[in-house]
């Protein structure tokens, strides 16, 4: 299904969230754009972004690169410091079509949410809402199943090798070394 775009173009039904606009960057138009990843790849090889503000419209990219923690960006039509001022808060989509290929066990975040999670004994932990980064590895936020006591509404489980036995893409299943009350 596309939507129609500001630009009077559809709107990809495979858009991924990647990042927001957090200001300008410089006088001439340049961006300053805050990434949902500390793997920024996607929005290197994507040739046209997504942003919704202020309608959702596709945008060429003229130029990309890493500046700090952040990346600085320069689009087709954003020239001088107030236009770029314009489109702070806009997310930033790309097409999944765009995301590079991976190598065998390698995973895109956005690829498991949904995924239901299961022990080891075959009992059902959850749903994998989201993930975060701690510094060393990937954790999975699972949200418990309805029912499961108020203590355990989320579970935070390490995507390491230790605990993760198994990802089945195909059939949205994770399996993990965990139990309910870790």
């Amino acid at each position: 299904m596309c939507l129609q775009g500001g630009s009077g173009i559809p709107v990809p039904d495979d858009l991924v969230l990647v990042a927001h606009v957090s200001g300008p960057f410089g006088i001439a138009g340049w961006i300053r754009v805050r990434t949902y990843s500390s793997e920024a790849s996607a929005l290197f090889s994507a040739k046209t972004w997504w942003l919704d503000k202020p309608a959702t419209h596709d945008v060429e990219v003229l130029q990309v690169r890493a500046q700090g923690e952040d990346l600085a960006a320069r689009l087709m039509g954003i020239e001088g410091r107030e236009a770029a001022e314009n489109l702070q808060g806009a997310t930033i989509h790309i097409r999944r079509a765009h995301f590079p290929v991976l190598e065998k066990n390698e995973f895109y975040w956005v690829d498991l949410i949904g995924h239901q999670v299961e022990n080891l004994r075959g009992e059902p932990l959850g749903e994998v809402v989201g993930l975060m980064d701690n510094g060393a590895h990937p954790i999975l936020r699972v949200a418990s199943p309805a029912g499961t006591e108020p203590r355990t509404q989320e579970l935070l489980i390490p995507f390491v090798d230790q605990f993760v036995t198994s990802v089945d893409q195909a059939g949205k299943k994770i399996t993990v070394d965990w139990e309910r009350d870790y």
